[in-house]
């Protein structure tokens, strides 16, 4: 009888255990360990990072989970001169949230302290990483509340909108002029040339 309590108070750890030995024999090809012979493998690292998804010894998230192409291209937020010129322009507004790989920006309800029943929040949408006027969608929600604090929002159409979007233009061709001029201050010289 002290068996099969034993068995029954154990059968999680046992059934983890046996769930674990069976994803490490699958992913592995039923091989629990197979040495790589480095006369074999090529020396070049894309090369081998290559092969070795070929074969399926990698995993990719974009490509594997999520039905993505194979190939990732990775931008960073400081890459860019509008999503840089934007977070410029409205960096004395609490940000409530940003996400570069969402392509938005939201702030927080902003009051500048004249009428304290009315606050406003900006949302920039990136519709393209160029330079363009296109490229940005620029919405204000104007927040109105009353004495007991109950409150009205809505969507407005001012001339906010139309002096954001050149704002940001103007400081992102500011950037995206600077950013090429370092480029070419700092292009490494061919070897072949010498």
């Amino acid at each position: 009888m002290d068996i099969l309590n034993y068995i029954r108070k154990s059968s999680p750890i046992f059934l983890f255990g046996i769930l674990i030995l069976s994803f490490v024999s699958s992913c592995s090809g039923g091989k629990f360990w197979d040495p790589a012979d480095a006369r074999t493998q090529p020396s070049n690292v894309d090369e081998r990072v290559k092969r070795n998804l070929e074969e399926g010894k990698g995993w990719s998230v974009a490509g594997n989970v999520l039905g993505g192409d194979k190939g990732t291209t990775y931008q960073f937020a400081t890459s860019n001169p509008m999503w840089r010129a934007t977070l410029d322009i409205l960096d004395f507004l609490p940000l409530a949230n940003v996400d570069y790989s969402g392509g938005i920006i939201t702030t927080d309800w902003y009051n500048e302290g004249t009428s304290s029943d009315e606050s406003i929040k900006i949302t920039v949408r990136f519709l393209t990483n160029e330079v363009r006027s296109d490229g940005l969608k620029i919405v204000v929600h104007k927040k109105n509340c009353n004495a007991q604090q109950r409150c009205l929002v809505k969507k407005i159409s001012s001339n906010l909108e139309h002096e954001l979007r050149v704002a940001i233009l103007k400081k992102a061709i500011i950037f995206e002029k600077n950013t090429k001029k370092k480029k070419k201050k700092f292009k490494r010289p061919d070897l072949k040339d010498k």
